[in-house]
């Protein structure tokens, strides 16, 4: 999968998201930021991101995923 695909369906998922893609193989990391994620435990928001990839982790498209999921603070506290 090319990293603009991968980037469109999660950006489909996450409601206002902004998705930066790095590929390795098939190893995919992804930086989600999205005010979505207010209030939500850290697995409810790796959950939603997953829902996004679950076709191509099944069909072994993507094998691993890594990702940080934020809101806009906690990525402007990153910075």
């Amino acid at each position: 999968m090319q990293p603009e695909q991968i980037k469109a369906l999660v950006e489909a998922q996450v409601p206002e998201s902004e998705v930066e893609v790095g590929i390795d193989g098939s190893h995919i990391n992804l930086l989600v930021v999205s005010p979505t994620f207010r209030g939500m435990s850290p697995v409810k928001k790796q959950q939603l991101v997953y829902s996004a990839l679950s076709d191509s982790i099944a069909q072994g498209t993507i094998h691993a995923v890594h990702m940080k999921t934020l809101t806009p603070e906690e990525w402007q506290q990153q910075q």
